[in-house]
């Protein structure tokens, strides 16, 4: 494999998990501010799941930039997809808190027993965005099944 491929993969987070839960539970749980703050450790401010409205994450701020991360809501299928924009970073930093410009998708699949959610987090620059890369990959892998974790807990 040639590190253009490599670099081409390397560039978006993939990950795949079945939950015992609806399409519309699960829905609710990545589509609802407070439940986001749940799961994601971060409760987004202004939240509105509707295409065009922007909210904001706040994280550690790190050298010039402030921590904050930008988003709009890009699509809005319910009980199907859901992705918005995750921007931040500052032009003056390298490494953590370098210029960063992606987008998150859920897609949901009902299966039989639930739901299959895929989350795709695509758009990072290599190696500009290696940490950034690397930290959110082992953040996702962490936080997808809180996910489910919420959802069950909401269900009952």
């Amino acid at each position: 494999m040639n590190d253009t491929l490599l670099q081409a993969r390397a560039g978006e987070i993939v990950l795949d998990q079945v939950f015992p839960h609806a399409p519309d539970k699960v829905w609710r749980t990545i589509t609802s501010g407070a439940l986001i703050g749940r799961w994601l450790g971060m409760t987004p401010s202004d939240f509105s799941p509707v295409p065009g409205s922007c909210f904001t994450y706040q994280t550690s701020s790190a050298g010039e930039w402030d921590g904050s991360i930008e988003c709009e809501v890009l699509e809005a299928e319910p009980n199907r997809r859901f992705a918005y924009s995750w921007k931040g970073g500052h032009e003056g930093n390298a490494g953590y808190g370098s210029p960063l410009d992606t987008v998150v998708t859920f897609t949901l699949e009902p299966v039989e027993g639930g739901t299959r959610l895929t989350l795709v987090h695509s758009g990072f620059h290599l190696p500009r965005n290696e940490t950034a890369y690397r930290n959110m990959q082992g953040g996702w892998t962490k936080i997808l099944p809180r996910i489910g974790d919420v959802t069950g807990e909401e269900a009952r």
